[in-house]
């Protein structure tokens, strides 16, 4: 691979052996390239002004400065570069203090080689992406043409279907963690629930509220801001937005697919992101969210009719007129005991794999039952952090398919 294209990498760590040990876990990647390593905060924002690394791993608790000072600064020097946390303490305030400052990522060490080298893509691709907006900006800024000519144009937002052709894959779980791992003070998320007969969202959040789908659907071609906020379920912990299912199933009979698609179409003018539970089987309604959504984030778990249920879902899309690009293939429930691996399904299926979420029951079972969502409970348990690398991913697809469709109507 030509140098240019690899992910340039930046070490920083007090303890000389832990640099090294890091160095040699990655020097057999073809696509990663170690151009530095710092003992310090302080080295690190030099070495990352002087080497412009498009990842940092960073330690915490070093001498003169510590690891969250020193990513604060220097993403707000280098707004591209991202950080990725590496240290051996896993208090969540460590986490929730290093996100707050634009850490990309928190591992705990020492990091698994395959965890660790999908952390560093990842965060590496929406470095890559963020530099290159950052000089496509400043080109539009010296002629002033891309401004004076779209001053208008504003953003949509993206709506992200949680789908499974199989029942039981943790659909649901999936959806409500996702939504909230998208979820901050800057970003306005929606969590939508069209299992309108047996839909769980707001039980998995321990809300209810009076008002549900039901009472938006039928409305959706006058709906504005207003009685959006006025249907929508607030969570009481993070201000997530949720609008519920039908609280009994024959009501589910009261909204069409066409309703549910119109509403979801509107939602995108108030929310960044619209995360959309769905039922297993393809009624119509469920058709109808498959059409207006962005991208698919298809769950399977790692068992035989799962997998074949995938494969019949894949096989069913270009009937349906939808690209195989449009789906994130997540692996759910990951068990390293079970020899039905992520790589043999993601060959079955013929589809990369965007994100795998390990099997973690003393988190994910209880934190159902308390609907309290594992993101919230303790982010730095394997499952929570599988779903904040899937929510990253996301971000980035999404916004790398928003720039392609944009250039056409920019120019």
């Amino acid at each position: 691979m030509p140098d240019a294209d690899k992910i340039r990498v930046l070490i920083v760590d007090d303890v000389a052996e832990t640099r090294e040990n890091i160095r040699k876990l990655l020097q057999f990647e073809s696509d990663l390239e170690v151009v530095g390593t710092a003992r310090t905060g302080r080295e690190a924002i030099q070495l990352s002004q002087e080497l412009n690394p498009h990842v940092v791993l960073m330690d915490i608790i070093m001498p003169d400065m510590d690891g969250i000072v020193a990513t604060e600064q220097i993403r707000q020097k280098m707004p591209h570069v991202q950080v990725v946390i590496l240290t051996v303490q896993g208090d969540p305030n460590y986490m929730r203090r290093a996100l707050q400052v634009g850490a990309r990522d928190f591992l705990t060490k020492p990091p698994m080689a395959d965890e660790l080298n999908a952390a560093i893509r990842r965060a590496g691709s929406v470095a890559k992406d963020e530099r290159a907006k950052g000089i496509q900006s400043q080109m539009s800024a010296s002629t002033g043409s891309v401004n004076q000519q779209f001053s208008g144009w504003t953003a949509k937002g993206k709506i992200i279907m949680v789908y499974s052709p199989k029942g039981g894959t943790g659909c649901t779980t999936l959806a409500v963690n996702l939504a909230l791992a998208l979820h901050n003070d800057e970003t306005r998320v929606a969590l939508v629930d069209t299992n309108l007969q047996f839909g769980d969202v707001a039980v998995f959040l321990n809300e209810q509220g009076k008002n549900t789908i039901a009472d938006l659907a039928p409305r959706a071609e006058e709906v504005d801001a207003e009685i959006v906020e006025e249907v929508m379920i607030r969570h009481a912990s993070t201000g997530l937005h949720v609008l519920a299912a039908p609280s009994r199933p024959e009501q589910a009979e009261r909204v069409t697919a066409e309703q549910v698609s119109t509403l979801l179409q509107f939602l995108r003018q108030i929310y960044a992101y619209i995360v959309v539970d769905t039922s297993s089987y393809l009624t119509d309604v469920t058709l109808g969210v498959l059409d207006v959504c962005d991208v698919v984030v298809l769950v399977a778990t790692q068992d035989i009719p799962a997998i074949k249920d995938g494969r019949l879902f894949l096989d069913l899309l270009p009937n349906l007129g939808i690209s195989a690009s449009k789906v994130a293939f997540v692996m759910n429930r990951y068990d390293k005991r079970i020899t039905i691996t992520p790589e043999k399904v993601a060959e079955n299926l013929k589809q990369e794999i965007m994100a795998i979420i390990p099997l973690d029951e003393r988190s994910v079972i209880p934190s159902v039952n308390r609907g309290v969502p594992f993101v919230m409970d303790n982010k730095t348990q394997p499952a929570a952090r599988g779903v904040f690398m899937l929510a990253e991913a996301l971000r980035a697809k999404l916004a790398v398919e928003s720039d392609q469709e944009d250039k056409p109507a920019r120019r």
